[in-house]
């Protein structure tokens, strides 16, 4: 086997291994709810806005 087909074939192993990794890691039930309340945090209206003054000449 050449050596450059066996690097090339190693490299695809390992690629795959990783991408099965991420999968259990993102889907995993253990991280559920954090990605639920990270997701519901978005939509949550905040008590003060982000600048009390509109940016611009100032008066």
């Amino acid at each position: 086997m050449d050596p450059v087909i066996a690097f090339h074939a190693g490299l695809t192993v390992v690629s795959f291994v990783v991408f099965l990794g991420i999968v259990w890691w993102a889907y995993g039930g253990h991280r559920k709810t954090q990605f639920e309340s990270t997701a519901l945090s978005v939509l949550q209206d905040e008590d003060d806005p982000a600048s009390p003054e509109p940016r611009g000449r100032s008066a």
